[in-house]
């Protein structure tokens, strides 16, 4: 069960793989993942916040947008609200709750439309080279040499604020570097020699490309996508705290954290807590991401 993906491939070129096989390995990964008590805390986490997310309609206490003016920045354990409220008298707890829709959703959706983008371009210029290689990925260069940060800040500005445009702005971004993450990999993998065994055998490029490289890339790219997500969250999250974001009174943790620190001096609460959700969430996908690495990497599984 420890053997190298490529080493199986070999052997799968020569003779016919037994029944299962695919059932088994997946077995293995996974049993080497629920070893890895962080990322597994780190999944449940990951879980939690989503389903309360999805059901915010049915689960947040209070409306996200309607406040008491009375109660406005009360501190934490206010009864009838566990974790206080902000400036306008809304429930924090409530908010935090209906934000995780927009904050979760700005990670997840543009990293994996960037994946499927990159998956793309980066099979084609690590498979062909050539020119067509070259073309792509000096494109992809020009891109990296600009900081992520301000070149999305600068294209969501150009776009005009809003979800979408952040979005959009965020998957324009990090395209680049997950199809460099995928370029490498290909161009790895193409020359190991399962690949080599394939073209012995008279494969076509087709077959090869779809049968040997796509396989043992997506592992590698799930890894990084995973790990990106935080990346993306926390990327959002300060767009929306710039205000090119989602726009007031939309609950949003970015926006949230920049309301909040107005009163940082006499509520700390208002800042700090959507400030903590964005830290755990960020860091519960890191190291999802890693325990993934562990869990697909077959050398990893043999220490």
């Amino acid at each position: 069960m420890s053997t190298p993906v490529s080493e199986v491939m070999v052997r799968g070129q020569a003779v016919r793989q037994p029944r299962g096989f695919r059932g088994s390995q997946l077995a293995v990964v996974w049993r080497t993942f629920k070893r890895d008590r962080v990322a597994v805390t780190s999944a449940v986490i990951i879980i939690i916040a989503t389903l309360a997310a999805v059901g915010a309609p049915w689960i947040a206490p209070y409306s996200a947008y309607e406040g008491d003016g009375a109660l406005r920045l009360n501190p934490i354990g206010t009864p009838g609200h566990l974790l206080g409220l902000d400036g306008q008298g809304r429930d924090i707890l409530s908010r935090l709750i209906w934000g995780g829709r927009v904050s979760i959703a700005s990670g997840v959706l543009p990293v994996a439309v960037a994946a499927l983008i990159s998956l793309v371009l980066g099979v084609t210029a690590g498979f062909y080279q050539g020119i067509i290689g070259g073309v792509i990925m000096r494109v992809m260069d020009v891109f990296i040499a600009f900081p992520i940060v301000l070149l999305a800040a600068a294209i969501a500005g150009v776009m005009g604020p809003g979800m979408l445009n952040v979005m959009l702005s965020m998957v324009i971004v990090i395209v680049p570097y997950v199809t460099r993450t995928v370029y490498s990999a290909t161009v790895e993998i193409r020359r190991l020699e399962f690949v080599e065994a394939a073209y012995a055998a008279g494969a076509r490029n087709v077959n090869i490309l779809f049968g040997q490289i796509l396989p043992n890339v997506l592992s590698p790219l799930l890894v990084y996508s995973t790990t990106i997500i935080g990346v993306m969250i926390t990327l959002a999250a300060g767009l929306s705290f710039l205000g090119l974001g989602v726009q007031p009174p939309e609950p949003d943790w970015g926006i949230m954290t920049s309301d909040g620190r107005v009163v940082l001096d006499i509520a700390p609460h208002v800042a700090t807590i959507p400030g903590l959700a964005i830290v755990i969430i960020t860091l519960a996908f890191n190291l999802l991401g890693d325990g993934l690495r562990d869990a697909l990497d077959p050398h990893l599984r043999v220490r």
